[in-house]
């Protein structure tokens, strides 16, 4: 019961972060996206129940706290979450760069199904422009976060580095 408490509490305050706090660390006005890697960090870790979960929370969140039609957001955000919980059993997912590497294709179709979503509801906005400007540096700019965000996890949730096992395959240890 504690340990969904605190995952609600962290998914919470991370869509809170994303949409209030985070300006002062807005680069030529492109944010890391928190919940994104919440949801990646979950779907990596616990499968893709949690992450689906994960999304849900911070994706209503962040519908309620922009101004993004209501569903928007969690519904990129379960895809994803459902997407990387389904490859992450069939992929060797422990090494950082490989966590690097999903977080930004992972924010890459994030931000194209947003962006797609987004054109089929208002077909003036600039899409291929809107990708250029928006989609690829959040997804660099994602990547670059999260080593720090993933490792702040572990030591929140008190997980263990991942141990190899005498069968080969790498199990993460909790507490």
């Amino acid at each position: 019961m504690k340990r969904n408490v605190l995952w609600f509490v962290i998914v919470a305050a991370a869509a809170l972060m994303q949409t209030t706090w985070l300006e002062a660390v807005r680069i030529r006005g492109v944010l890391p996206d928190l919940t994104l890697l919440l949801v990646l960090y979950f779907a990596i870790g616990e499968g893709e129940e949690r992450a689906m979960f994960t999304g849900l929370v911070g994706g209503v969140f962040q519908d309620v706290l922009t101004k993004a039609p209501l569903g928007l957001y969690v519904l990129c955000n379960v895809a994803v979450g459902y997407t990387v919980g389904r490859l992450s059993t069939r992929l060797l997912t422990e090494h950082p760069v490989v966590k690097v590497g999903i977080a930004f294709a992972s924010s890459m179709v994030h931000g194209l199904l947003l962006t797609f979503v987004s054109y089929v509801l208002s077909p003036e906005l600039a899409a291929g422009r809107h990708i250029v400007a928006r989609v690829v540096p959040q997804a660099f700019y994602t990547a670059l976060v999260t080593p720090i965000v993933f490792l702040t996890m572990d030591r929140l949730l008190r997980r263990a580095p991942a141990q190899p096992h005498a069968d080969g395959k790498q199990h993460a240890g909790q507490s």
